[in-house]
C-alpha cells in the first residue's frame, strides 16, 4: 500500500473509532483539571500501608525501635497525599459529580476527599488490630509456618487482606472505583479475588489461597478459614423488565463464625452456612447448612450431608 493510500485508510480508521455511536458506555470524558485514577500512585498507596501497618516487612527503609515514630510518620503524611488525590480521582470519575458549574464542585469535591482521607488515615490503628487477628490466624493453622513474620512476608493471603482491608474502609465512605482497583491489584498479585464490598470478621486467614473468589454482598464471621480455589458466588441474577441484571440485592453466602471450607468447593447463593460448619473439597452447596454441621464427597459420586445439633460430637 503506497502512502498516500495509507494516509487515506488511516484516516478513515480514526474517523470511524471516533463516531460517538461506537463509544456508547466505552468513553469517559475526562474534564481538565480532574485527577485521574493512577495505577502507579494506587501501587504506591498499597506499598505505603503495607509498611505502615507492618513496619520493617514491606518499605524500601530499614526501620528500629529508635526510628519507627519518624518512618511511620513520613509514610503517612505522604500516604494521606496520595489518597486524597486519588479519592479524589475516583468522585471526580462519578459521572453524577459533573455539573455546570464545574469550579464549585470539584472545590466540593476535594473537600469530600480530604475528610475521606483523614477519617482513612485515623483509622490506621484499628486496621493493623484486625490485621494482626488474620496474621495470628495463619499462623495457628499451618503447622508449616515458623513463625509471624513468615506469614506477613511471604503468605499470599495477608497482602490480600490488606489490599481487601483497606478497599472496604473506602467502600464504607462510597468512594467510587478506587476500591475495586485496589483489591483488583491483589488479585494479579497473589490470586485472591476479594469484593472490596465483601464483609469480613476478624481472625479470617486463606490457606494457600489461588483462585480464592469472595463476591461483593458476602458476609463472612469471625475466626473463618477457607483453602485454595474456593469460589463464594452468586446462584442466579434476577432480572429487571429490560433483561438486565438488578444491582445491590444480597447474593452470596453468609459464613458464621468457625466456618472452615475446603480446597475448591463452591456455595452459590444468599444461603446460610451455620456456625462451626465444614464444607469438604470439591462439593457445591446451594442450600442452608446447619451449625456444626459437615457436607464433603464420600466417593467419587456421592455427598454426604453429616448435620448435627450445638450439642453434636465433633
Amino acid at each position: 500500500m503506497s502512502s498516500q493510500n495509507f494516509t487515506q485508510q488511516l484516516t478513515k480508521t480514526v474517523d470511524e473509532l471516533s463516531k460517538p455511536q461506537t463509544l456508547q458506555g466505552l468513553f469517559h470524558e475526562h474534564r481538565d483539571g480532574d485527577p485521574l485514577p493512577s495505577s502507579k500512585e494506587l501501587e504506591e498507596i498499597i506499598e505505603l500501608t503495607r509498611s505502615i501497618l507492618f513496619p520493617g516487612f514491606y518499605g524500601m527503609t530499614s526501620v528500629n525501635i529508635q526510628t519507627i515514630r519518624y518512618r511511620i510518620g513520613v509514610d503517612t503524611e505522604r500516604l494521606y497525599k496520595l489518597l486524597c488525590r486519588q479519592v479524589m480521582a475516583g468522585l471526580c470519575f462519578n459521572e453524577d459529580c459533573h455539573c455546570a458549574n464545574a469550579a464549585d464542585t470539584r472545590c466540593c469535591l476535594q473537600e469530600e476527599a480530604e475528610r475521606i482521607a483523614e477519617n482513612i488515615i485515623l483509622k490506621l490503628p484499628q486496621l493493623r488490630k484486625i490485621l494482626s487477628t488474620d496474621v495470628q490466624a495463619a499462623f495457628d493453622g499451618d503447622p508449616a509456618a515458623a513463625n509471624l513474620g513468615e506469614v506477613i512476608d511471604c503468605y499470599p493471603a495477608i497482602k490480600a487482606l490488606t489490599n481487601y482491608r483497606l478497599a472496604h474502609e473506602l467502600v464504607l465512605e462510597n468512594v467510587p472505583l478506587i476500591p475495586r482497583m485496589i483489591t483488583e491489584m491483589a488479585h494479579s498479585e497473589t490470586g485472591i479475588d476479594i469484593h472490596p464490598a465483601a464483609t469480613i470478621g476478624t481472625h479470617f486467614t486463606i490457606d494457600h489461597g489461588t483462585g480464592v473468589v469472595i463476591g461483593a454482598t458476602c458476609v463472612i464471621g469471625n475466626h473463618v478459614k477457607l483453602y485454595q480455589g474456593v469460589t463464594l458466588g452468586a446462584k442466579s441474577f434476577p432480572l429487571d423488565k429490560e433483561g438486565k441484571p438488578i444491582k445491590g440485592i444480597p447474593r452470596h453466602p453468609i459464613l458464621e463464625d468457625d466456618v472452615i471450607v475446603y480446597a475448591n468447593a463452591t456455595i452459590l447463593g444468599r444461603i446460610t452456612i451455620g456456625k462451626g460448619a465444614v464444607v469438604g473439597a470439591n462439593v457445591w452447596v446451594t442450600r442452608d447448612m446447619k451449625p456444626r454441621s459437615k457436607k464433603y464427597k464420600q466417593n467419587k459420586t456421592d455427598i454426604l450431608d453429616i448435620n448435627y445439633d450445638y450439642g453434636g460430637g465433633i
